[in-house]
């Protein structure tokens, strides 16, 4: 048995995500089972009646809960009845033969955890894009948004850590590889999603920035080589903290003052130059609020 899980809230676009899981369900050699796990409080009722062969249970976020995410992931995979367990996230409409491109290292090659991509519509550029031709065969972490793995992994790293808004699908990749199992990769297992319009991916940009630093705070081994792996979660707060310093030098009175703050804005051109085929002043701007995040977050750490 194959369980497909999907968690969802306030998503008009669940219904062609269904329907395109629906699909692929039916092309899979494998019986599978639809789980639609919705903390919509009956918002989306007429999505349940209008796709009967899902199993759609009604979540309500515990008090005090903002984002629920990694709640509705654990109710998921608790309530499934498959040995594998397959996530996608409402809004992402599945490429022909997904399903099974992305179940087959774990029938053919014994694999426990299967990673596919995600990419935005013709056109429009995606979280994932970037990475999409050139993925290794083996990751070092994975969102929940096109992955497969089977129960005893979830099992044996304990579900999801709930005490995450957002990041949690990393904290739970990392968690996996931590307890010896791998991460493979499945390029060709693609599901397509709009990631919406630029001020919805500053938010989002700013959330994953705050989650990347409660990542590392919690997983403090990390830290130590986090300017080798990550240099985008240091160099980004770090140029942030330097320009209020940038500004006050501008304001003093020597001449060669004028050109300090130019200059320092002037960092900004080499992740520009590096990005210019991917949106430069689009990255550069998302990669500033993602640092902005990182020091919210690890401010307010700091403050507790």
């Amino acid at each position: 048995m194959i369980s497909i899980v999907v968690i969802s809230k306030d998503e008009p676009e669940l219904d062609a995500t269904l329907s395109g899981v629906a699909a692929e369900a039916a092309r899979s050699a494998e019986p599978c089972e639809i789980v639609v796990v919705d903390a919509s409080e009956g918002r989306l009722d007429h999505l349940a009646a209008a796709h009967p062969g899902v199993r759609w249970l009604r979540y309500d976020r515990p008090p005090g809960v903002r984002v629920s995410i990694p709640h509705q992931r654990n109710v998921g995979v608790r309530a499934a009845d498959g040995d594998v367990v397959v996530f996608t996230d409402a809004g992402c409409l599945p490429a022909e033969g997904w399903l099974g491109e992305l179940l087959a290292p774990l029938a053919k090659d014994g694999e426990d955890v299967v990673a596919g991509v995600a990419t935005g519509p013709a056109g429009h550029a995606g979280l994932y894009d970037r990475d999409a031709l050139r993925v290794p065969e083996y990751l070092e972490e994975c969102p929940t948004i096109n992955l497969a793995f089977r129960r005893s992994v979830f099992d044996a790293v304990g579900g999801f850590d709930e005490s995450f808004e957002y990041g949690s699908d990393v904290d739970f990749s990392w968690r996996v590889t931590a307890a010896g199992y791998r991460i493979r990769s499945a390029p060709a297992a693609r599901v397509v999603h709009d990631w919406g319009d630029r001020r919805r991916q500053a938010r989002r940009s700013y959330a994953y920035g705050k989650a990347r630093a409660r990542l590392y705070l919690k997983h403090r081994s990390r830290l130590p080589r986090l300017p080798r792996t990550e240099p985008m979660v240091v160099a980004y707060p770090v140029y942030l903290l330097g320009l209020p310093v940038a500004v006050a030098a501008a304001a003093v009175a020597p001449p060669w003052s004028v050109l300090v703050l130019p200059g320092y804005l002037a960092l900004l051109l080499v992740p520009a130059w590096r990005n210019r085929r991917n949106g430069a002043a689009r990255v550069v701007v998302d990669h500033l609020v993602y640092g902005a995040g990182v020091l919210a977050e690890t401010a307010g750490r700091f403050r507790r």
